[in-house]
């Protein structure tokens, strides 16, 4: 990438213009920005230097605004990289387990955004935003910046306090053997703006030493992001929340079930089609009501409507649909939860796609479910994509969307001929499952049993094409789900106590 900031542009170009130019251009919807240099102080030397600009768009990744800076004086040199698109919907957290003697591990390439902080556990060390604003680097490059910048004031600390500065000392050996992959650590990305990125060497296959986690922000996040954050949402709403309710606003508004629940069945009532009738009516069960209750916007935090109702899946289980429209921001959003207890046993399903009518069966798709395709060698681990309510030809689009938006940055001209061959055979192998050129396998593995495909029959026990295997959780799956901690006695001896109470009046 670097080579296409110097070699994509004519040297006239090149030329020292105004602050007021660079913004303009780079406000622009022009994808073929040219570089503009900018006049600008030396904080080291108090000369005047040169900062060049560059608003790019990385393939599949975001559009960015590198600045590089460089003083004649005293080469004093520094770059930076801003994103010049919009904030993601969600935060993410890049988790790399790097081990010793591993140098490769340190190559990966690194986006960091001005809001994301850089953490590694076992040094207890910790990068803030403010310190190393955004940035497109390595691993290696991260640390030994982080080293310099800590050994830059050593002789004036030896000075002052000898004793902090011994134990820096000892620290930065510390620092830099991790740098030269001499010790084993955990290098964590955490950025709430959604835009930080480390690249996946396996991709698009999963990488086992690298997690990604994607998670809705707070409200102190979204006042960090710029966001305009009420007083009462940061605080007080929760403590309000937890006492009686306060006027009629807050109230949970039940709407007529026939308004919102059997729109559908209205529709097809009036155009008298018998068909659309039974479907709409009887595949789902209608729901007994819809509830309205007040809550908080995800992107801009401004108070918005949830529209919330039960459902029964036939075949599959009692279901919570929720779904949220922002007047402010414009911003949707809906999910489905399962209702109801915590099912014993965990459930696979397996789908033999074998023509275009199982492109359209209906799947559920829970945030604790992995998705695995054998035939393609594709594998994503639960939580991939979170919880989506689509189709089969949709889940494969998802996730084909999915994997550009996360490991896109690899499809930059930094990539080898090879990996970029890879990933180019790998995309065409994705639009052949969709063609449907050879039958494949589609399997949702689901540890909570809260995920479903809609069976192609009217029994579930004709459709030969559809599998479900019930299994055991083991201990560490149960552990990652939070059961082994989960206490009952209390509700159970409260239960006990009740019938109890309740056999005794009927005694009397």
């Amino acid at each position: 990438m670097e080579g296409g900031i110097g070699g994509s542009q004519s040297k006239d170009q090149n030329q020292i213009v105004d602050v007021r130019s660079v913004v303009e251009s780079v406000s622009a919807e022009d994808s073929d920005a040219p570089l503009y240099q900018v006049e600008s102080l030396c904080m080291r030397c108090g000369e005047n230097g040169t900062t060049s600009f560059l608003l790019t768009l990385i393939p599949h990744f975001r559009k960015i605004l590198l600045s590089a800076f460089e003083c004649p004086h005293c080469n004093e040199r520094n770059n930076e990289v801003q994103f010049a698109g919009e904030l993601q919907p969600k935060g993410c957290c890049y988790q790399l387990k790097v081990p010793s003697g591993d140098p490769k591990m340190l190559n990966r390439q690194v986006v960091k955004s001005e809001f994301a902080t850089i953490k590694i556990p076992e040094l207890d060390f910790e990068i803030p935003p403010e310190s190393q604003r955004g940035s497109l680097s390595t691993v290696e490059g991260i640390l030994l910046r982080a080293a310099d910048e800590l050994q830059a004031l050593q002789e004036e600390r030896k000075k002052v306090d000898p004793q902090t500065a011994e134990a820096i000392d000892q620290f930065l050996l510390k620092l830099r053997a991790c740098a030269t992959a001499d010790l084993s650590f955990t290098f964590i990305l955490d950025d709430p703006a959604g835009n930080s990125f480390v690249e996946n060497l396996f991709a698009p296959s999963p990488d086992p030493s690298l997690s990604i986690k994607f998670y809705e922000r707070t409200s102190e996040q979204q006042s960090t992001l710029g966001y305009v954050v009420e007083s009462s949402q940061t605080g007080s709403v929760r403590d309000a929340a937890s006492t009686e309710a306060v006027g009629t606003s807050n109230q949970v508004q039940r709407a007529p079930h026939g308004s919102i629940g059997a729109a559908a069945g209205h529709r097809a009532i009036a155009q008298s089609n018998s068909a659309e009738i039974a479907e709409s009516l009887f595949r789902y069960t209608a729901p007994e009501e819809v509830m309205t209750f007040p809550s908080t916007c995800g992107v801009c935090t401004a108070r918005c409507e949830t529209r919330m109702f039960v459902t029964n899946i036939p075949y599959f289980q009692e279901v919570i649909v929720m779904a949220s429209t922002c007047d402010t921001c414009g911003y949707r959003n809906s999910e489905l939860k399962p209702g109801g207890r915590v099912p014993e046993k965990g459930k696979k399903i397996i789908l033999r796609v074998e023509n275009v009518r199982d492109l359209s069966r209906d799947v559920i798709k829970s945030d604790t479910a992995s998705v695995t395709i054998p035939e393609i060698e594709l594998e994503l681990t639960s939580g991939t994509l979170g919880g989506v309510v689509t189709t089969v030809e949709g889940l494969i689009m998802k996730i084909s969307e999915s994997l550009e938006r996360v490991h896109g940055f690899s499809f930059g001209d930094s990539l080898d001929e090879n990996k970029r061959s890879k990933w180019l055979n790998f995309q065409a192998s994705l639009k052949k499952l969709l063609c449907l050129e050879e039958p494949w396998n589609l399997i949702l593995d689901d540890a909570l049993a809260n995920s479903f495909v809609a069976p192609g029959t009217d029994d579930i026990k004709d459709d030969h094409q559809l599998m479900l295997e019930e299994y055991e959780r083991s201990w560490e799956q149960n552990e990652e789900l939070g059961l082994n901690d989960i206490d009952t006695s209390s509700a159970d001896a409260a239960y006990d106590s009740k019938d109890a109470t309740t056999e005794e009046k009927s005694e009397v």
